[in-house]
């Protein structure tokens, strides 16, 4: 056993050993200390060329993971060469299957802005071209062509009936054959004057001449519509010969595309044959076919089919090289696009201009970074995520398509080819659920990059941490820190790892704490962060967290919770446990105790019957019930019945930090020597009575010494814990004070006989040549109750026996 020295409680940096880095000082690609494996998963995820490398990253929240993921993928990106730009065009054979095109970095935006001008232009060469004189002079040739012949066809049948006396008359309801006399149509009285031969030779004239009148009719048809033939070829012919001129003066660079020039040939197709959209947009219209509130919300069904929707354009990048895209919210439409639809006469209308990028197309190319969690919550997005990776294509799909719920007549757009490294962030949790469940996560996450939740503490580190800290006061916009205040931040990076000898990478915790010292500098005016701020800020962090710990030592300093700091009791002993809520943890003692008696080598644990007892605990009991039966009376039956509790307890109890502390308890009523309830004690135990580093160390004695101070420090009350902890002590200046004065201690034990030495001040005891313990030890005194019950059992056994052989003979 040992005595703790205040040096050893709390290792903490002497301030004229650390340089803190002014602002100008501050590197600007400073990264997170002790992270080198992380960062050479997330190198190799960057940038290897293979498919499906895709990266995990796991670690602790506040590791500053996104920020080291992100800067990392933003210096490979910069590397890289611009993806290429992606438009979606109208498919003029099928609307519903709108087309993907691929253009060179930097030409999707070029290419709307000259179908814009395109059409735009066109809107005002059509009318003035179908205006000219020269259009005019040809469509009136062509009219009167026709109206001659259909007029030549009508003369020529009537020269024919008059031939024959037969006349062509035109009525109201159309035209009319009747017979003439003397060059005058014969009236109805006098044709039925007519000898009935003369009628009949004027009838068979009539039905004959009707049927030649008829084919005659017909044919008038047939020349209107070859009128019509060729005024649609002249409008054709003039339309191509303006939109000809049109296209040509398209960049050459763009015409040189091959996906564009074959989209511009379909367009030039389709304004020819669709030359009168043109014609009426004439009318009424001052601004061309692409009017402001057009070309916002892309509504127009006539002109809207000449658009360009650009999906991805690379023209607005300030600095070359691939896309770096975080998602914060990755729904299925964010991650994969969308298609909007309008309300348009009751029913719901959609066209290729309202299909929406997502993150997949904006991050194609280059790097997307998404919270694992976010994405397996958002319902089909895991799955679409999934899909698109294997594939390697972007398929649009809509959540109301996916779950039945619309019904509307939507688009089918054409895939478009995907190239993308997704990173994903999450717990190690996470990480081991979708290796377990999910067997496409293996073949599309290849590579994990496990984020250390601390590094270890040496010369290199300090300045490395130092670097990193002063650099997030920089980003921070806060003061710097001075080489005091530096150390005792320095001084909490070591206690939130819980070990002397590491620092914390919780780097966000660290940065909270800076900005709150750096509140209460600038109430004093410092033009630096002080020791004085980061304790300040420690101080209040504790405070506004602290209120149940308060409410809880307060019941034990006003006797509701009973608790000795003073005194010697039997089978009684102060056992510290931590609570936690939340981020934040606290120690208390309890109170546990012992009682014993002869039985059958039953040990009852209370907490575990009573089920408030977890696995951990039930451990640690059965732990030193192994210890005691292989240590005492080896040579007669284990014969102790004996009951451990924590008194007061109402809540779950686990852990095995308590099982040194009951098997001190149970060594005390079975020896009957009175344990000091000045002392608490804390760690686990083995079978072979060594006494086992626990957990929360430092708020265990700090909750004991916060009691002891309350009612007063005699100079006699300390703490006993396993000697593995001492590293792990990091401890209040409250209780350096305490201990520098004398006033409290912190003794390390080995084993359970230095543990129960310290507690009783009797020798533990070692056992002789003979077998026996040594006489007045503690071990002596325990191995001798132990006998006795067992003698007390063999006694009891044989006189039970005795008394039912007397009953049977009666």
């Amino acid at each position: 056993m040992i005595e703790v020295s205040t040096s050893m409680l709390c290792n903490q940096h002497n301030p004229k050993a650390i340089t803190a880095p002014t602002s100008e000082q501050v590197s600007e690609t400073a990264s997170l200390v002790g992270q080198d494996r992380s960062r050479a998963a997330i190198e190799l995820s960057a940038s290897i060329r293979h498919d499906l490398f895709n990266l995990f990253v796991t670690g602790p929240a506040g590791s500053g993971r996104h920020a080291e993921v992100l800067g990392i993928l933003r210096a490979h990106a910069a590397a890289r060469p611009l993806p290429v730009d992606w438009v979606y065009v109208n498919n003029f054979d099928d609307p519903q299957k709108p087309r993907a095109l691929e253009l060179p970095a930097g030409k999707a935006s070029m290419l709307r802005d000259c179908m814009q001008k395109l059409v735009d232009d066109l809107a005002n060469d059509i009318p003035a071209l179908f205006e000219s004189d020269e259009y005019q002079s040809q469509r009136r040739l062509i009219e009167e062509e026709i109206e001659q012949s259909q007029e030549t066809a009508m003369a020529e049948f009537s020269d024919r009936t008059h031939a024959e006396n037969i006349a062509l008359l035109r009525t109201p309801m159309g035209f009319m054959l009747t017979p003439i006399r003397d060059g005058k149509p014969l009236k109805t009285e006098d044709y039925g004057k007519l000898p009935e031969q003369e009628q009949a030779e004027v009838d068979e004239k009539i039905a004959r001449f009707q049927e030649q009148l008829a084919e005659v009719m017909r044919e008038a048809p047939k020349l209107e519509r070859q009128g019509r033939n060729r005024i649609e070829q002249l409008n054709a012919d003039m339309a191509e010969r303006a939109v000809s001129a049109r296209i040509d003066e398209v960049a050459t660079e763009l015409r040189g595309i091959e996906t564009v020039a074959s989209y511009l040939t379909d367009v030039q197709a389709d304004i020819i044959a669709n030359a009168e959209l043109f014609l009426k947009s004439e009318n009424g219209r001052n601004d061309g076919p692409f009017p402001e509130e057009i070309r916002k919300y892309h509504k127009d069904p006539e002109f809207g089919r000449y658009a360009v929707n650009v999906m991805v354009s690379h023209t607005d990048k300030a600095d070359l090289g691939a896309p770096v895209e975080m998602e914060d919210l990755p729904t299925l439409d964010r991650l994969t696009g969308r298609i909007e639809h309008v309300s348009h006469m009751g029913s719901l209308m959609t066209n290729f201009t309202m299909i929406k990028p997502g993150a997949l197309h904006r991050a194609n190319g280059g790097y997307l970074i998404l919270d694992a969690r976010r994405v397996l919550a958002e319902p089909y997005a895991w799955d679409a995520l999934k899909r698109c990776l294997k594939n390697r294509r972007i398929t649009i799909t809509s959540l109301a398509e996916r779950i039945s719920l619309a019904s509307t007549i939507t688009l089918e757009p054409d895939p478009i080819p995907l190239s993308v490294r997704v990173v994903l962030v999450g717990d190690r949790m996470l990480h081991a659920l979708l290796v377990m469940f999910d067997p496409d996560f293996a073949e599309l996450f290849k590579i994990q990059a496990d984020f250390e939740e601390s590094v270890d503490r040496n010369a290199v580190t300090i300045a490395g941490m130092s670097d990193l800290l002063a650099g997030q006061a920089a980003r921070e916009n806060l003061r710097q820190l001075n080489a005091a205040g530096m150390a005792r931040l320095l001084d909490e990076a070591v206690r939130t790892a819980e070990d002397s000898r590491k620092y914390s990478l919780k780097v966000g915790a660290l940065t909270d704490l800076m900005c709150e010292a750096d509140h209460y500098a600038s109430l004093r005016s410092a033009d630096a962060i002080d020791a004085a701020d980061i304790a300040a800020a420690v101080e209040a962090q504790d405070r506004r967290a602290s209120r149940i710990r308060e409410r809880m030592h307060e019941a034990i300093t006003r006797g509701t919770i009973l608790i000795d700091t003073s005194g010697r009791k039997i089978g009684q002993v102060n056992g510290l446990s931590i609570i936690g809520f939340g981020d934040y943890v606290f120690g208390r003692p309890s109170r546990i105790t012992a009682r014993v008696r002869m039985g059958a080598g039953k040990l009852i644990d209370i907490e575990r019957e009573v089920e408030l007892g977890g696995p951990l605990h039930s451990k640690g009991v059965m732990i030193l019930s192994g210890y005691l039966a292989s240590t005492f009376a080896l040579d007669v039956p284990f014969s102790l019945h004996a009951s451990l509790v924590f008194e007061q307890s109402y809540g779950g109890v686990d852990g095995d930090s308590a099982s040194s502390t009951e098997l001190y308890a149970l060594l005390s009523a079975l020896s009957g020597l009175p344990i000091d309830q000045g002392l608490a004690v804390t760690g686990s135990v083995n079978q072979a009575g060594e006494v086992q580093a626990i957990g929360g160390v430092n708020q265990k004695i700090e909750g004991f010494f916060d009691i002891c101070a309350a009612r007063g420090l005699s100079g006699q009350q300390g703490v006993i814990i396993p000697k593995t902890n001492i590293d792990h002590l990091m401890l209040r200046p409250r209780v350096l004070e305490a201990v520098e004065a004398g006033k409290f201690r912190v003794l390390a034990v080995e084993t359970i006989e230095e543990g129960i030495e310290a507690l009783t001040g009797v020798p533990a005891g070692k056992r002789g040549p003979d077998g026996a313990f040594e006489q007045g030890s503690v071990y002596a005194r325990v191995d001798q109750r132990l006998r006795g019950f067992a003698e007390q059992r063999r006694k009891f056994g044989r006189d039970k026996q005795a008394s039912n052989e007397e009953e049977s003979t009666r």
